[in-house]
């Protein structure tokens, strides 16, 4: 199985490259929906990378994805610019899944 990278940026996916995983940059929706039934239709990829952008700013395009299919995993990347969640995100998530206080 590959992984495949759908980024927003440049700067992403010439690092990407540089490890070795294949991708393309998008910009607008339509261009996203297009590079998404593309790569969903390639039975290769098993790992679709996205930078957290199109997941902020595109979420009615990716959760249907992430909630109906099973392959591939769709995993949200930060780019150059950093995250946009919380300094403490994994540790409210640790807190919110067991319901403990750490």
């Amino acid at each position: 199985m590959k992984l495949y990278l759908i980024s927003d940026n440049i700067d992403t996916l010439t690092g990407m490259r540089l490890a070795g995983v294949e991708g393309l940059v998008v910009h607008e929706s339509g261009d996203l929906k297009e590079a998404l039934e593309k790569t969903l239709a390639d039975k290769e990829i098993g790992i679709l990378l996205l930078t957290e952008k199109f997941g902020r700013e595109f979420p009615e395009i990716i959760n249907p994805v992430k909630l109906n299919r099973k392959f591939p995993l769709i995993v949200e990347i930060p780019d150059r610019h950093g995250t946009g969640r919380k300094p403490d995100f994994i540790t409210s998530y640790v807190n919110e899944a067991i319901g403990l206080k750490l």
